[in-house]
């Protein structure tokens, strides 16, 4: 089965991934890591602190991304019993809801707007909700899944200026490797929001869904919540050295992402010349397709039969779309034509 359907990594991990792997000495796993002797968490979040030039004691590390979002969401929708309130984007991971309801958090939607061949967050209506509301948590998604839309840090910097101190912003940049070269913004804005948390991972960009590694970065209102989240004892030995050398191989991966870009480019050639059809721009490694929703029967038995799986939205208002995760280049040429002919087979 081909899997498009989860943002995952179709491709080969880099060369120095595959010889961490292959060369990593077992006899490390017979012992803790010693370097919270040192007053730090791991060789990760050192790497991570040399990297981005942040203090080691607001890099965090997790379970994946995903893990730093439900610890952090947790954390403060239940410290404080009078504010469980908690704003997301309209058009989001459903994840975001599904663990602030886990502790009988209140979920808030903000809109998303489509605004021609992309989606935008509405300011304006988002700085209302915040005076409305009062959240004890505002989380942003850049990019964001599934619109594939992201902010930049100008557009960044200017929403946490009207964010109250007591409010914590939560941004989720899963995708942002995609999108930023330059991530001298993170230093620069954790410094000057100390509300602040930028969470990152290795599952997109640099492909290692399967490794379960992510980091963070803290503004200095989170010091208890680093605390809290801190492993005493340290992380998988393995995992830490297959993130570093991951985070060594940048060329590797950023060669894939030109395919990808490459192969975003021909969805958007060969299906809007199909009436129906718009292929929204995207920053991340995937794309959402709004097509006619005539042809979705016809287009899963196709794609099953195939052996191809696909994501058919079915929210509210972005039910006639589809996300495709970007993989090789044959596998979104196989997706293309199965969606041309079924869309042929139709007109």
């Amino acid at each position: 089965m081909n899997f498009l359907d989860r943002n995952e990594f179709n491709f080969a991990p880099s060369p120095e991934v595959v010889e961490a792997l292959k060369n990593f000495p077992a006899e490390k796993l017979c012992f803790y890591t010693r370097i919270y002797d040192e007053g730090k968490k791991s060789i990760l979040s050192v790497f991570l602190s040399e990297q981005y030039g942040i203090d080691e004691s607001r890099v965090m590390l997790g379970y994946g991304g995903e893990d730093i979002l439900k610890q952090a969401v947790h954390y403060y929708l239940a410290m404080d019993e009078g504010n469980k309130k908690m704003l997301v984007p309209k058009f989001s991971w459903w994840y975001y809801k599904s663990i602030a309801d886990e502790i009988n958090g209140e979920t808030i939607q903000y809109p998303l707007y489509e605004d021609g061949n992309t989606y935008r967050y509405d300011f304006a209506a988002l700085r209302e909700a915040l005076e409305r509301e009062k959240p004890r948590v505002l989380l942003l998604a850049s990019p964001n899944n599934p619109t594939g839309n992201s902010l930049t840090p100008d557009e960044l910097s200017a929403l946490l200026c009207d964010v109250p101190q007591e409010t914590v912003v939560l941004v989720d940049e899963a995708y942002a490797s995609f999108v930023n070269e330059d991530t001298t913004y993170i230093r620069e804005l954790t410094d000057r929001f100390p509300n602040l948390i930028i969470v990152r991972t290795l599952s997109k960009f640099y492909g290692l869904p399967g490794l379960r590694m992510g980091f963070a970065f803290l503004g200095e209102n989170h010091k208890d919540f680093a605390k809290y989240g801190n492993k005493y004892l340290g992380y998988n030995r393995i995992s830490e050295d297959i993130a570093i050398a991951a985070l060594k191989s940048e060329e590797h991966y950023r060669s894939i992402a030109r395919s990808m870009n490459t192969d975003r480019a021909m969805y958007k050639e060969v299906l809007e010349a199909i009436p129906g059809f718009k292929v929204y721009d995207s920053q991340a490694n995937f794309i959402l397709v709004k097509y006619p929703l005539e042809i979705k029967e016809a287009l899963q038995k196709k794609l099953l039969g195939l052996d191809y799986k696909v994501k058919f939205m079915n929210e509210p208002d972005i039910n006639s779309h589809l996300r495709i995760t970007l993989g090789r280049p044959e596998q979104n040429k196989a997706v293309a034509d199965a969606i041309v002919e079924c869309a042929k087979a139709a007109l």
